[in-house]
């Protein structure tokens, strides 16, 4: 008797992600990716294929009894990146990179569906199959298919995410906040400018921006508890062009993560706060956009108990890890908001094999010999939930 795992399609999994890898789009952008996507999709049976919002992909697989609905989701947008990875089939978009794997979670998934499509007389329940757009552009994919009513129907939902210098075929779960809130401010300084010889007349945006910036690094370590998770980092200060010319203004951009809704809350109020009382105390004026991200992610108990399960079967508990939290943003949590939900880690390969970059780096690689575990953990979820007893 054959494994889950050894009844996934490993040879069209690397042609599909291959295909995708080749051909990158940006969040907002995936309408060739959509079509490939819909074109594969047509070939396997009992689904009702359809699109929500634009670019996405909704496959539903109906089971021959009824039941509880499980969502399983892949986005399949890619990165503004320039590859430099060692591989084969490099990107041909010039610019565009699949950086984050959402090529390998897209091919991923539609292993799945190949093989759960023809087991619906096994399935007492339904089971929708999310191919989502613009992962990572904010307001996200997410969000727009939960507004366009997505999640309505939906029970539970599930999710991967491949990283590299993890063993290949790994598993990680985590119970509680497993992303961080992810949210970006630009602050504009009006100063005045003058002569880099009289700056007595000058209101220097230069000196204002060090010391906001200065105050902002403090916020985390005095204000913040160390039991919590917090980081403001600050990606960005241009202002002037010469040496001898204070300029008038100066631009400052930063990131916060935060695995807590309290303490996301009170940062934004204490960065505003600082950057009111450092402008006024120098006569400077300012304009500040503070764009909430993506929340964090919120995996339940229940559910993840379920990927637990899964995962002892499909791969054994010798092969799992409680993954740790990450301060990195994910639109997923837009599902988190809703619906009960678990998300994953999939093992993609160690440094020593060649993986040794992380997500969103130019060098970014993964191992393909994973993709029969992560495919088979979607379906061995399905299994374990709708599979009729």
């Amino acid at each position: 008797m054959t494994t889950i795992q050894e009844q996934m399609p490993q040879a069209d999994m690397v042609k599909w992600r291959r295909h995708l890898h080749r051909h990158p789009e940006l969040s907002f952008h995936e309408v060739e990716t959509a079509k490939y996507i819909q074109k594969v999709l047509a070939d396997f049976p009992n689904l009702e294929v359809s699109s929500l919002t634009e670019n996405s992909v909704i496959a539903v697989l109906k089971g021959d009894k009824p039941g509880k609905t499980i969502a399983l989701r892949a986005d399949i947008d890619a990165l503004p990146i320039e590859e430099e990875a060692d591989v084969d089939f490099p990107s041909e978009n010039p610019g565009v990179m699949h950086a984050c794997g959402h090529d390998t979670h897209t091919a991923m998934l539609l292993g799945a569906v190949k093989v759960l499509s023809t087991m619906q007389d096994k399935i007492a329940g339904t089971v929708k199959f999310i191919f989502q757009p613009a992962e990572e552009e904010p307001p996200g994919g997410a969000k727009l298919l939960v507004e366009a009513g997505v999640m309505d129907d939906v029970d539970m939902v599930f999710g991967l995410h491949i990283a590299p210098n993890i063993p290949v075929g790994m598993i990680g779960t985590r119970k509680g906040a497993a992303s961080a809130a992810s949210d970006v401010f630009t602050l504009k300084i009006q100063g005045k400018g003058s002569h880099g010889s009289t700056p007595d007349l000058s209101v220097d945006p230069i000196m204002i921006g060090v010391e906001i910036i200065n105050n902002l690094n403090n916020i985390v370590s005095r204000n913040i508890s160390p039991f919590d998770n917090a980081v403001i980092s600050i990606g960005e200060f241009n202002a002037g062009k010469t040496a001898n010319v204070i300029p008038d203004t100066a631009q400052i951009q930063g990131t916060v993560r935060t695995n807590n809704k309290e303490v996301r809350s009170f940062i934004q109020k204490r960065i505003e706060a600082i950057i009111d009382n450092v402008c006024k105390m120098y006569d400077a004026t300012y304009d500040l956009d503070y764009l909430l991200g993506y929340s964090e992610v919120n995996n339940d108990s229940d559910a993840t108990d379920l990927v637990i399960a899964a995962a002892e079967k499909v791969v054994g508990k010798e092969r799992m890890f409680e993954a740790p939290k990450m301060m990195g943003g994910e639109d997923f949590s837009a599902y988190t908001d809703v619906k009960p939900v678990s998300f994953f880690i999939l093992g993609g390969g160690t440094a020593a094999e060649g993986c040794g970059y992380m997500n969103h780096h130019p060098k970014f690689k993964i191992m393909e010999e994973c993709f029969s575990v992560g495919s088979a953990m979607h379906a061995q979820i399905i299994l374990d939930i709708l599979g009729q007893k």
